[in-house]
């Protein structure tokens, strides 16, 4: 034993002679210089692999883990589910959990609760804490951000992913990557490309317009590797344009590498490969799996080899994996000594994690200023639903979190609240749903008798607070929503708490859209929850008490009915023949309800603030600009109540008489401004003219019309307050 491990270091010091001791972090020398020193060293080593060696890189040999090549100190990658914590550890060749006991992580606000924050700043924190907490594990990628735009209500991973917005979710995805990849950890965007639904994710065959891959469902992706620098990407489980994503020339070599230039690894979903040949030579770089037993049988395994040996793939395609997949190891520091060492659950983490769940909460409805609520002038509370003592960590499949602790809304508002102010819990609703197997069997039979012990509670105490909405056996991977109706029987238990407490707050904990219009016109108080991590209980105690002043915006509209939606008003969704038509083209989200004038119960961008805040003096750097000039439009805030807050400025444009159909206005811009009560600042927020463009089909292209554009500035998309015009010539 102790031979070995001395020749293992003699093996990692070799290769640390061999690469120079490379460090990603060393600023002193030229990048040309250092990448073309790097290359030179990949080529080296690469050289030095016989086609075995270099196969058994390219798939896993375990659940979550490829093969280390010992005899040249190559080590194997160790990859972890983790968009919003690391997952708990597995048996190597099966699901089941390996018991260990030191695995427990913090347990951060889902995608779409991060992205409702509308703040970069805590998105790059997020991701240095899962950054932090992966290299503690030993992980080398996180399987994380999710970024696919959230084009139905339905879909069973919206949750995950964070807006039904392309700038949104690049803004936020950008520094949620920076943030990993700064801890010496890859991330890894996913799903690569046009993932949108659950139902037969693992065929459906997606069609839409090149305008629309190009300005709604690129977006994001693009920013990761061209801002972010992402060093691996996800192949998706569909077919797109009749062809699986992850064989896809188009998608993999035309536009990843040839187009935006990306240089790290593409890593199939799990089960998501489908040949060998195909995927080899059009671009997929690593296959992992989880049903063949055998991996030497995976399709990038022995039949890879016997594909180089027969032509039908050259072994300079192979080479151009392995190079991928060293170069990622050396930017993740995997060769060093000195490696980023990591650290887990720290206070910093949950700091963190409090910060992003406080911002995250939306206040939706607040008539009568029932919030916040003043613990000195109520004496008693009814907190009533299964939801405010359901714990969410550990469901939605690869979104499973073994979290070391996490604060459920009841044990927030315990530790709130002193001694003089009562509270008695009521369940309201029964979760009756089983899910097995990404299959679910509801039954929503209302429980008259839980809702008669809700009402009963809530008619003697001064304010009742609901705590209803989904669970993942809805918002979960692998299977969509039959409807967006709220299960157990929550309607019913809404309707009657409210009739036997006029002071009723609902508070609606989900990641994807429900339907609230049987009681929105009349509940006082709604505040929207998410799924929002270990420290969501104490986030929503502090801002139903005042101690936050809420600021979070919606990152996808609210319809009043899911035909309201495009892909289901249009009859799309899930598709026909296990074929998905995008025929709403460019008009997902706000843009098709501002288009066609559909009224949604809450609007993309919305919430509210226990402050008010005022917008003027908006001015613009210049009317008249061209194409390769920036925009700069200025815009005082001031925040004019007499509590300390935070608004987000958004800024829209909309161009009428355009050539091409467009949406009515698009977001462009975004600035959250903190404001003490009674301060005013100037924020300035800044585009390029080329932004405003549109992709012109006939000539493959982006194009600029010469015009004049409507630049809204406004704090939702249905709520614009100032504008100015600008001219744009060619």
């Amino acid at each position: 034993m102790i031979k070995s491990i001395y020749r293992l270091s003699i093996i990692k010091v070799c290769i640390l002679v061999l690469l120079g001791s490379y460090s990603c972090q060393n600023n002193a020398t030229n990048s040309s210089t250092i990448d073309a020193g790097v290359n030179a060293k990949i080529d080296s080593l690469v050289s030095q692999l016989s086609l075995a060696e270099k196969v058994s890189m390219l798939h896993g040999n375990s659940k979550f883990s490829t093969a280390a090549v010992e005899r040249l100190g190559i080590p194997n990658l160790k990859l972890s589910d983790g968009p919003h914590g690391v997952r708990e550890e597995i048996l190597p060749h099966a699901w089941d959990p390996a018991g260990w006991t030191n695995d427990s992580s913090t347990y951060f606000p889902t995608g779409t609760a991060l992205s409702a924050t509308w703040n970069p700043s805590l998105a790059l924190a997020t991701g240095e804490a899962l950054g932090e907490q992966a290299r503690a594990r030993n992980k080398d990628i996180l399987l994380g951000p999710g970024v696919n735009i959230q084009r139905t209500p339905l879909c069973g991973r919206n949750f995950e992913y964070m807006s039904e917005d392309p700038l949104l979710n690049a803004v936020m995805c950008v520094p949620y990557i920076k943030g990993i990849q700064s801890k010496d950890v890859a991330a890894c965007v996913k799903h690569w490309a046009v993932n949108n639904q659950e139902t037969n994710r693992t065929t459906v065959d997606t069609y839409l317009s090149e305008r629309a891959l190009q300005e709604i469902y690129f977006p994001a992706f693009k920013a990761a590797v061209q801002e972010g620098e992402v060093y691996t990407i996800m192949g998706a489980y569909n077919k797109f344009r009749g062809v699986y994503c992850c064989e896809s020339k188009y998608l993999l070599r035309d536009v990843l590498r040839d187009d935006w230039g990306f240089e790290g690894i593409v890593i199939s979903d799990w089960d998501a490969t489908h040949s060998t040949v195909d995927a080899a030579n059009n671009g997929l770089d690593l296959e992992m799996g989880t049903v063949v037993d055998n991996y030497d049988d995976y399709y990038f395994a022995n039949p890879l080899i016997k594909a180089v040996e027969n032509g039908d793939v050259k072994e300079e395609i192979i080479d151009e994996k392995v190079k991928s997949i060293l170069r990622v190891m050396l930017k993740t520091n995997m060769f060093e000594a000195n490696r980023n060492a990591g650290s887990y659950n720290t206070p910093e983490h949950y700091q963190a994690a409090y910060n992003v769940a406080a911002e995250a909460i939306v206040l939706l409805k607040n008539d009568k200023a029932l919030l916040p609520l003043d613990k000195n002038q109520i004496k008693s509370i009814a907190v009533i639903g299964d939801n405010a003592t359901r714990k969410h960590c550990e469901g939605g499949f690869s979104s499973s979190v073994k979290a070391k602790y996490e604060i459920t809304p009841l044990e927030g508002l315990k530790k709130e609240l002193n001694e003089d102010v009562k509270v008695e819990f009521a369940q309201g609703y029964e979760k009756t749903s089983q899910l097995n197997n990404f299959v679910l069997s509801a039954n929503n039979t209302v429980n008259e008798k839980l809702i008669q012990e809700a009402v009963k509670k809530a008619a003697t105490c001064d304010v009742a607070i609901i705590f209803g909405g989904l669970n993942h056996d809805y918002d979960s991977e692998g299977l969509d929503r039959p409807d967006m109706k709220l299960p157990y029987g929550q309607d019913v238990l809404i309707q009657e708490v409210l009739k036997a407490n006029p002071n009723t707050i609902v508070v609606m904990h989900a990641g994807s859209p429900v339907d609230m219009s049987s009681f929105a016109n009349q509940v006082p108080s709604i505040v929207w929850g998410w799924l929002n991590g270990s420290e969501g209980g104490r986030a929503m105690a502090n801002v139903l008490f005042g101690k936050v002043n809420p600021s979070g915006k919606m990152p996808f509209t609210l319809p009043v009915k899911l035909d309201d939606s495009p892909a289901h008003h249009l009859n799309l969704f899930p598709g026909e023949n296990n074929i998905a038509k995008y025929e709403e083209d460019i008009l997902v989200g706000y843009r098709w309800f501002d288009t066609r004038n559909i009224k949604p119960l809450y609007a993309f961008g919305h919430g509210l603030s226990y402050t008010s805040f005022d917008f003027s003096d908006v001015s613009l750097s210049q009317k008249e600009v061209s194409s390769s000039e920036e925009i700069s439009i200025n815009v005082t805030v001031t925040n004019t109540g007499k509590t300390d807050g935070a608004e987000v400025v958004q800024l829209y444009s909309h161009l009428e008489d355009s050539k091409v159909l467009r949406s009515e206005k698009e977001l462009r811009a975004f600035k959250k401004v903190f404001l003490k009560a009674g301060t005013t600042k100037t924020i300035t927020l800044k585009i390029d003219a080329k932004d405003l463009s549109y992709f012109e089909e006939s000539t493959n292209s982006w194009k600029l019309e010469a015009g004049n554009y409507q630049l809204m500035i406004g704090n939702s998309s249905d709520n614009i307050l100032l504008s100015k015009e600008v001219s744009i010539n060619q």
